[in-house]
């Protein structure tokens, strides 16, 4: 899986014994610990600051490690622990982006819907060292960026989105084609205009 942007090590407090006989604890580090790359990731995009996305990283495994006994074995641990860190990330922040309120369209309109086929921009946005792209994605209010990571860097479907963020299916798939609008106008419009241009028909004519 190709990811935008780098990770950290962070350390881990859980705040309870390490003991392999610990079961419960033991559990929770088999699913959890192999998804620290992803959740540190994704949290870097929403902070957008390496500090405070170790910090919400974090905090989301000490909260996922409290509630872990609530979670039903054999659903799914990755939609569990991501609802976590996103709803971290909202409680903890003070005041919310100002983006997040503004939509770049009524999502009431179902006309434009998210489909399965990769496009020039979403081949773009994949693409580590293309700047434009990532600008444009940080530019996003934030109820758009993260569906689009979700999807485009994390690989989820549409329904470990909804979980995720709590919204319906369709809402996903409204909020995914609007996002990949916007990144596609940002970087028509950027001052690498042209070049984007040309590697988006570059990709698209081969």
């Amino acid at each position: 899986m190709r990811r935008i942007g780098r990770g950290s090590q962070v350390m881990i407090r859980f705040g309870a014994s390490s003991s392999r006989d610990d079961q419960p604890l033991a559990g929770f580090e088999e699913l959890a610990m192999p998804l620290f790359d992803s959740l540190y990731n994704f949290s870097r995009w929403l902070a957008q600051n390496s500090n405070d996305a170790e910090d919400l990283v974090q905090e989301t495994y000490l909260k996922a490690l409290r509630s872990f006994a609530s979670f039903q074995s054999g659903t799914n641990f990755r939609a569990w622990i991501f609802r976590i860190l996103r709803n971290t990330f909202l409680s903890s922040c003070s005041r919310l982006d100002r983006r997040m309120t503004v939509a770049l369209d009524s999502e009431d309109d179902g006309s434009e819907l998210a489909v399965d086929t990769k496009t020039p921009e979403t081949i773009l946005m994949n693409r580590p060292n293309s700047e434009l792209v990532q600008d444009a994605i940080q530019n996003l209010p934030v109820h758009y960026r993260e569906t689009l990571l979700l999807y485009e860097v994390e690989e989820m479907s549409y329904q470990e989105i909804a979980e995720i963020l709590s919204i319906p299916i369709g809402t996903v798939m409204s909020r995914l084609a609007r996002a990949r609008k916007a990144v596609r106008q940002s970087l028509c419009s950027a001052p690498g205009a042209r070049r984007s241009r040309e590697l988006s028909h570059s990709i698209e004519t081969h």
